[in-house]
């Protein structure tokens, strides 16, 4: 099985990417001084294996997406949002076990 690519965005590659996709998408919203957010970085890439093309896995850095952090109302790092259909469906703050985000992916799966 082929490593899936963690898309690292922007604002300006944010929409596209997530709220246009016609897949689900996990976004982890993180920050390199973040040490919790490094302890979930392994298990992100393992949710990405994990379900390969079935979804977009990405990673968006809140100091240089500042904007977007406000808007998702990411009040603490690191945060996970669910995005299906453009919309947030679902939310995951802190560090949890992998089959934690592995629940809420497959919940919301078609």
């Amino acid at each position: 099985m082929t490593t899936q690519t963690i898309l690292h965005l922007g604002t300006e590659d944010f929409r596209q990417a997530v709220l246009e996709s016609d897949k689900l998408v996990l976004v982890d919203f993180w920050a390199d001084w973040c040490q919790p957010c490094h302890t979930l970085a392994p298990i992100i890439e393992q949710l990405a294996e994990r379900y390969g093309d079935r979804i977009t896995v990405a990673k968006v850095d809140i100091d240089a997406a500042t904007a977007l952090a406000t808007q998702y109302a990411v009040n603490s790092i690191p945060t996970v949002l669910l995005f299906k259909d453009g919309a947030v469906a679902g939310r995951i703050a802190g560090v949890h076990p992998q089959q934690d985000y592995a629940t809420a992916i497959d919940a919301l799966l078609d």
